[in-house]
């Protein structure tokens, strides 16, 4: 046993017996200068393979992913020593795994990435981190608008692409080489944005024409709009970025007694719809109407608060349920309304619709609510 006390010693001389038995041991284990604190719980029979280990939060963190190996070794290793060479081991092999993943880019990495900017034209720059592991570049479309898009650099860099964010409504996928550079994914965002530019010119149509409710700072990655029709009435539509000039899905928002005489023409002249011609123009022309324009009015005009809570916005929406009575017309959200009709002894639910009074006028008022604002 003495010789056995001696070796661990020589070879861990900062983990030492804390009772007569030598069923406890305690101390640090060394590994690339650096020293771990463990605890090491022999059974009464002193077999190893019985054994319980504890030891510091960042030595689990380490060997995170390793105990299977450890208890394969508590199992088979002869006696403690040999365990505990064993256990340096693999400690060894984990301090270096994590050196590798948390590693400083080399100063080729830098050189390289450096190079690349120039290249592309530091006006075309801008942002970069201090560690040149962020680079957010800007492009322009050939109708003068200007888009950024952000790219995550890790450090393999040429050799794996970069993560890229950007905001369009269609996915970005990035054509990578290990010979590509900062030039090659800005080549690549500009023919992106180029086959976009249909989809954009139509919405920035409509949003410089008319009154857009929703959304109220409408991103370039945005396919929706919903746009003012009259009080208390709106079309929400959902335009394909690929067929931005194609017949979009339409909904209506307002009163029946409003809404119906619209959707009939919809229908109507549904045949009408010409790809030729611009989003704007032919919702007008099938609509048989001319959306309310910004010129002549305010958006306030539009902008009717909730007769319930008396707010225009609410957890980023706008009223979209209005009493189908001609002479009331009060618009509430559909939250609101949901939970005024449920505290109404006298309403009653089918499934999702709710059947009850308007709280203005006491008109018969129904709300169907969409599962995901239930």
């Amino acid at each position: 046993m003495a010789a056995g006390v001696g070796s661990l010693l020589r070879e861990c001389p900062l983990l030492l017996p804390q009772n007569r038995e030598k069923s406890v041991y305690e101390g640090f284990v060394t590994a690339q200068g650096r020293d771990f604190h463990i605890r090491i719980l022999l059974p009464s029979d002193l077999q190893l393979k019985n054994a319980r280990i504890q030891c510091s939060w960042y030595l689990k963190k380490l060997l995170d992913g390793y105990q299977q190996i450890l208890k394969q070794r508590l199992q088979h290793s002869s006696d403690l020593v040999s365990f505990m060479v064993e256990l340096k081991t693999v400690l060894e092999v984990a301090l270096k795994n994590t050196q590798e993943v948390h590693a400083p880019p080399s100063p080729h990495y830098y050189s390289g990435v450096i190079g690349d900017i120039e290249t592309l034209g530091w006006n075309k720059v801008v942002f970069v981190d201090p560690g040149f592991s962020t680079i957010r570049l800007k492009a322009e479309d050939s109708c003068g608008r200007e888009h950024l898009i952000t790219l995550k650099l890790n450090p393999k860099y040429p050799t794996e692409p970069p993560d890229c964010l950007v905001d369009l409504p269609v996915q970005f996928s990035l054509s990578w080489i290990p010979e590509s550079s900062l030039l090659s994914i800005h080549s690549q965002f500009l023919a992106a944005l180029e086959s976009l530019k249909e989809f954009w010119n139509a919405l920035d149509e409509i949003d410089e024409k008319t009154w857009v409710l929703e959304p109220e700072k409408p991103t370039r990655s945005a396919t929706m709009r919903r746009i003012a029709v009259g009080n208390n009435i709106s079309i929400n539509i959902e335009v394909d970025p690929r067929h931005p000039t194609m017949l979009p899905e339409c909904y209506f928002l307002g009163a029946d007694h409003v809404v119906n005489p619209l959707k009939v023409k919809l229908n109507s002249n549904i045949h009408l719809w010409d790809p030729e011609l611009s989003l704007l123009q032919n919702l007008k022309e099938v609509l048989e109407i001319d959306f309310p324009s910004r010129e002549a009015l305010e958006k306030s005009d539009f902008s009717m608060d909730c007769g319930i809570c008396y707010a225009y916005r609410l957890d980023g929406t706008i009223p979209d349920q209005v009493c189908d009575d001609p002479r009331c017309g009060q618009p509430f959200h559909q939250a609101c309304l949901y939970e005024w009709l449920r505290g109404l002894p006298s309403s009653r639910q089918s499934f999702n619709v709710i059947f009850g009074e308007c709280p203005y006028c006491n008109k018969p008022i129904t709300l169907k609510m969409s599962m995901k604002k239930v």
